[in-house]
This record gives structure tokens, sequence and C-alpha cells, in this order.
């Protein structure tokens, strides 16, 4: 038993932290394996967030002057530059008790560290400064404190620039020439590494890129802001289908748990979005990037590519607003007037006319007439009002009414249909596919619904009231106590045009032609017939009869025309 509790004893004092701090010094510091960052050289670096980064590095005998670039990525890190230097030379043979590195052996020989550069930001930046003492280490710390990132470092020694990177010149700003409703033209001052030798391609080139949200700092970003656009566009697609989520989550946990997985993301995503999609590709100094969408804000950047290195600078980018599209004249209707309109069934002439009413008083309300001159015309017409459509309708040969109610201002558009290819108008003759409308809007009539039309628009002649000097006209009226004019015209015999014109007011027609105007109502719809006496005529001749029901808050409506032949015996 004595022999045993000796032997615990003993590995206690071996094991126990008395041991491990007996043999390690108070002010020793654990580090991880160590990172040099070799002389012109891209040395790609991972960030985590919130954790800080270490480079060492140490410069030639010969070296009188070091220069030190970063490039970060989509998110600003903060990075450093320090230096160590030793009084006395690092001895050669360790005196601890573990092996030590050889940045740990200037960490804990005696020296001083100096901070000689410090930077925060997203873009790319260089340090550039002499060197110190032969035994001396630097130190590059880096840090991101937003999100994981990627950063490049690289380390030139000596005077000049380093090559590695291209160079921006004196104004690094990208110019707008010139801005259309499609296009935009970009023009920027070139850079001294994109230079042709010996007529052979130079292995710099410009890299013109678009998007609709900001200006990039670094070619790194816009590749991150493509992969995070993708990612979004196939979560949108993933929430569809929900068994592929649980795959996807099952997979992501995985992906997580995995020591290297972070390390093989960012190198397959590097791989991957390598070319970010340049709209723009060339060594010449201007671009036009066609293709926008009107009155759309986009951002443009563009950047000097090292194709051989694999490194980028970026110009400081621009932004412009493509011009909107030319809208169609709107003309104002005024009230109570008749407007002529004329429209073509052409396909480039398929916009349309855009007309403005405003109804008057405080009731907002109003009547739309139209009625096409062609009986084998059709118009669409669109009714709005602050962007919003109130009604939308197809008129043909029949007068057309529509209500408008509920809004201080409407938009009346009219959109020729065009016809079917039975009856396609033949090309060169741009008179056939053109066809005139009239339409009018009145706020004089205040019902809550459109006017009643009359059962039928025929009007009938009775052969046994036929006289050589007069015959006897009846029609079918409304409810409504409305106004009815007759008028007659004579036509020579074996004329083929029988039939007035569908579109001539009554105003526009001779006075002589006016034969009488009467009021007629009647209640009862199954009774509103009302007849008419006309005489005055010759024997044997042929007239054509129209019968007009004039209203003050719309358009006349037109009767169909009658023709009838007085009797030449009586």
């Amino acid at each position: 038993m004595a022999l045993s509790w000796y032997l615990c004893l003993a590995m206690a004092l071996f094991s126990g932290p008395g041991t491990i701090h007996a043999l390690a010094p108070e002010n020793e510091v654990t580090l991880h394996p160590t990172t040099w960052l070799s002389e012109n050289r891209v040395t790609p670096v991972h960030l985590p967030k919130g954790r800080t980064r270490r480079l060492y590095f140490t410069l030639k005998k010969k070296a009188d002057l070091l220069s030190v670039t970063v490039s970060p990525c989509a998110v600003p890190i903060e990075w450093s530059l320090a230096v160590r230097t030793l009084k006395d030379k690092p001895p050669k043979k360790a005196h601890w008790s573990s092996k030590k590195s050889m940045p740990e052996v200037w960490w804990r020989g005696s020296g001083r560290e100096v901070r000689i550069y410090t930077y925060t930001g997203n873009a790319v930046d260089t340090f550039t400064g002499p060197a110190y003492a032969v035994a001396s280490i630097y130190i590059l710390r880096l840090k991101s404190n937003e999100q994981d990132t990627q950063v490049s470092a690289y380390l030139h020694e000596g005077p000049g620039p380093s090559g590695a990177f291209p160079e921006l010149p004196s104004d690094p700003r990208v110019h707008t020439l010139g801005v259309g409703m499609t296009s935009v033209t970009l023009n920027w001052a070139p850079s001294s590494s994109v230079v042709v030798k010996d007529g052979h391609r130079p292995h710099h080139e410009y890299c013109v890129l678009v998007n609709h949200k900001h200006n990039y700092r670094s070619l790194c970003a816009a590749r991150e802001g493509i992969r995070k656009e993708i990612q979004n566009v196939q979560k949108r697609q993933r929430r569809d289908k929900q068994s592929k989520e649980i795959v996807w989550a099952t997979l992501k946990d995985w992906w997580w748990r995995q020591p290297d997985a972070l390390e093989n993301r960012e190198s397959s995503t590097t791989d991957k979005f390598e070319d970010p999609g340049c709209v723009c590709r060339d060594i010449e100094s201007v671009c036009t990037v066609s293709d926008l969408l009107p009155d759309t804000q986009y951002y443009f950047d563009v950047f000097v590519v090292d194709r051989v290195n694999g490194t980028s600078v970026a110009y400081t980018g621009t932004f412009a607003r493509t011009h909107e599209e030319a809208r169609p004249a709107v003309t104002s209707l005024r009230e109570g007037q008749v407007k002529w309109v004329t429209l073509s069934r052409d396909a480039s002439s398929l916009q349309g006319d855009q007309f403005r009413f405003k109804p008057r008083g405080w009731q907002q309300n109003g009547l739309l007439t139209l009625h096409t001159c062609n009986s084998t015309s059709k118009v669409k017409v669109t009714v709005s009002s602050k962007g919003r459509t109130l009604t939308s309708q197809e008129v043909g040969d029949q007068l057309a009414q529509i209500w408008l109610h509920g809004a201080p201002s409407y938009l009346i558009q009219l959109q020729a249909l065009a016809l079917g290819s039975s009856s396609t108008i033949p090309k060169g003759n741009s008179s056939k596919s053109k066809f005139c409308l009239k339409m009018q809007a009145s706020s004089a009539y205040h019902r809550r619904a459109v006017p009643v039309f009359p059962a039928t628009l025929q009007i009938k002649s009775f052969n046994k009231l036929r006289t050589c000097n007069s015959v006897t006209l009846a029609w079918i009226g409304t409810e409504e106590r409305s106004l009815y004019c007759v008028y007659r015209r004579q036509i020579p015999l074996g004329s083929k045009q029988t039939s007035t014109d569908r579109c001539i007011d009554p105003e526009s027609r001779p006075a002589n032609e006016r034969v009488l105007c009467k009021y007629f109502q009647e209640l009862n719809p199954r009774r509103a017939v009302t007849t008419a006496v006309i005489g005055e005529l010759e024997p044997g001749m042929l007239y054509v009869f129209d019968v007009y029901l004039m209203r003050r808050w719309g358009l006349p409506i037109k009767y169909h025309s009658k023709t009838v032949r007085t009797r030449s015996e009586c």
C-alpha cells in the first residue's frame, strides 16, 4: 500500500498544474500553426467572423523597401501590419521544453513590437514603406467583424510596382456618355496595365458589370453578390417543394459539421463564380450596355482584370437611370364636345389614342357615348382613373354608352382591333385600314344608369297609307321625353347608294332636308310607337327618310334609313 501511494504522488507531481506552470513560462502564448506570407504570390485567406488571422513574413537582407497589398471581398475588414524587432539574434537552440516554431522563437525573444500601418474598409489597399532591421519578423493581422469572408494578400520586396495587381489611372471614375431608353454608354480613363504589345492581346482586360442594387468595390464582392442572388432564387424555388427543403436542411447540417467544409465551400464558390457575367469584356475603355429596361436605375462597375495572376482592381462605379417610354399624348375632352377620332388597324398604330375627361360638379359622374362610322370596325375602349381600370369593352357597329362615376378624372383609351385573316388590309392601301369614330362625354346626365335605347331602330312605312305626295312612317321611341327629328332626301332613280352615312350629324345636313321635329314619351314600352306623315312629295320619286333621337347629354341616335317610293298615279 505504501508503494502504491508513492507512485500516485509522483504522477500527480509530474502531471499536475504545478508542473505545467513550472515548465512553461507565464508569458508563453499558445500559437496556431504558422502561416507564412510568400513573396510575389497572391495568398487567399479565409477570415471567420470575429477571429484574427495572422500571417508572418521576413525580408531578404538586401531588401530596403516592401509593399503589402490586401484585397477584401464583400465586407469591410480590419488589417494591420506590425514588425517585431529583436535586440539580439535568437539562439540557434531553444532551451524550452517543447519544440517551438520560428515565429514563436521571435515572439519569446527580447525586443519590441511596433505597429506600422492600419486600415479599415472594403477597398484594395497597399502599404509601402522601408524595411526594418534584418532580425525582424513582420506580422499581418486580418479580422472581419461582420461575417465570414475571403481576402487576398500579396507581398512585394524592393522598389517599383509589384505587377501582381493592375494599376488604375489618376482619374479612376466611370463616366456616362449617353443614356437612352434601353441602353447606356460608358467610358473611363484607360489603365496603364492594359497595353497591346507586338500585336498580341494583353493579359489584362476590362470587365463591366451592371446590377440594380449598388456599386461593388471589388470583383470578389460582385461574385459574392451574384452567388447570394442565385441562392435566393434557389430558396424561393425550394419553398414550393417541401421534400427538397428537408433534404437541403439535412445537407446543410452535415455540411457545417465537417471540419474542412467551409474552406471547400469557398474554393468551389470561387471556381463556380469565376466569371461574374461581364456585359463588356474588352481592352477598349468604352462600353455600351444594351437590353435594359426603361425608367430603371442601374449601377455600373468597371474592373481591370489580370487573367494570369487572377487579380483585379475596381474603378469608382457610377449609376444612371434609363429614360422612360414615350407616352402617347393625352387630349383633353371638353364637356359635351363631339370628338372625331381617326383610328388605324395597322399593326404599327395599335397603340391607340388617349383622352382625359373631367366631369363638372361635385357628383363626378358622366356619360361617354361612342359610335363607329364603319359597320365592320371594332374598337376597344378602356376607362381608367389613377392607374386603376374601371371598365373595358368593345364597341362595334352599335352606338355604345359607358356610365362614368366615382372619380374626379377619367383616362379614356381607344385601341383599334385588328381584323381577322379573312379581312386583312392589302399592303400599300393604308386608306382602307383607317376608319372614323365619334365620341362625346357629358356630365349633364345625372341619373345613375345609362339612358335607355329604343327597342329597335327600324323605321316602318305603311303601304296602304302611301300616296302620290305623302308617306306615313312609324318608329319606336323610349319612355323618356325626347325630341325626334325626321329628314328626307330625294335620290335619282337607279342610284345604288340609298342609305345615309351613319356618322352624319343632323346639324351637318342641309336645312331643307329636315321635315319635322316632335317630342314623344310613352311610359309603357309596348306602346312606345309614334308616327309621322311626310307630305309635299313628288309622284313616282324615290326618297330616303332618316329619324334622329336628339339628346342633350349624348350623341344623337340615328335610326336605320328607310327608302320609300311615292305612288305614280293616285
